[in-house]
Protein backbone atom coordinates (compact mmCIF):
# COMPACT_ATOMS: atom_id res chain seq x y z
CA UNK A 1 0.00 0.00 0.00
CA UNK A 2 1.32 3.41 -0.95
CA UNK A 3 -1.44 5.88 -0.08
CA UNK A 4 -4.91 5.90 1.38
CA UNK A 5 -7.66 8.30 2.33
CA UNK A 6 -9.06 8.87 5.80
CA UNK A 7 -11.86 11.40 5.86
CA UNK A 8 -10.46 14.46 4.09
CA UNK A 9 -6.84 13.51 4.75
CA UNK A 10 -4.31 11.55 2.75
CA UNK A 11 -2.26 8.77 4.38
CA UNK A 12 1.12 8.26 2.72
CA UNK A 13 3.65 5.49 3.27
CA UNK A 14 7.06 7.13 3.04
CA UNK A 15 9.23 4.68 4.97
CA UNK A 16 10.94 5.13 8.33
CA UNK A 17 14.01 6.86 6.90
CA UNK A 18 12.00 9.62 5.20
CA UNK A 19 9.49 10.31 7.96
CA UNK A 20 11.33 13.18 9.63
CA UNK A 21 12.11 14.82 6.29
CA UNK A 22 8.55 14.84 4.98
CA UNK A 23 7.10 16.05 8.28
CA UNK A 24 8.51 19.47 7.36
CA UNK A 25 6.17 19.73 4.37
CA UNK A 26 2.93 21.72 4.57
CA UNK A 27 0.05 19.80 6.13
CA UNK A 28 2.09 16.71 7.07
CA UNK A 29 1.86 15.17 10.51
CA UNK A 30 2.75 11.86 12.09
CA UNK A 31 0.33 9.01 11.43
CA UNK A 32 -1.35 8.29 14.77
CA UNK A 33 -4.85 6.86 14.61
CA UNK A 34 -4.70 4.60 17.67
CA UNK A 35 -2.56 6.59 20.09
CA UNK A 36 0.58 4.86 18.81
CA UNK A 37 2.50 6.76 16.11
CA UNK A 38 3.36 4.60 13.13
CA UNK A 39 6.81 5.46 11.82
CA UNK A 40 7.04 5.32 8.05
CA UNK A 41 3.57 6.73 7.51
CA UNK A 42 2.37 10.34 7.55
CA UNK A 43 -1.03 11.98 7.28
CA UNK A 44 -1.36 14.99 5.01
CA UNK A 45 -4.19 17.43 5.64
CA UNK A 46 -6.69 17.49 2.82
CA UNK A 47 -6.28 21.25 2.61
CA UNK A 48 -2.62 20.73 1.66
CA UNK A 49 -3.44 18.53 -1.35
CA UNK A 50 -6.19 20.49 -3.07
CA UNK A 51 -3.96 21.19 -6.08
CA UNK A 52 -3.24 18.33 -8.49
CA UNK A 53 0.51 18.99 -8.35
CA UNK A 54 0.69 18.72 -4.55
CA UNK A 55 -1.47 15.59 -4.52
CA UNK A 56 0.63 14.05 -7.29
CA UNK A 57 3.86 14.67 -5.40
CA UNK A 58 2.54 12.84 -2.34
CA UNK A 59 1.22 9.96 -4.43
CA UNK A 60 4.60 9.71 -6.18
CA UNK A 61 6.34 9.68 -2.78
CA UNK A 62 4.16 6.84 -1.52
CA UNK A 63 4.46 4.90 -4.77
CA UNK A 64 8.25 5.21 -4.82
CA UNK A 65 8.54 3.74 -1.34
CA UNK A 66 6.04 0.94 -1.97
CA UNK A 67 7.78 0.05 -5.24
CA UNK A 68 11.08 -0.25 -3.39
CA UNK A 69 9.75 -3.05 -1.16
CA UNK A 70 10.27 -6.70 -2.08
CA UNK A 71 7.22 -8.46 -3.55
CA UNK A 72 5.05 -10.46 -1.18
Amino acid sequence: MAVGVSGDDLMVRVGPDATDEVLGRPGARIFDMTGRPIRGWVVVAGSAVTEDEALGEWIDEGHAFAASLPPK
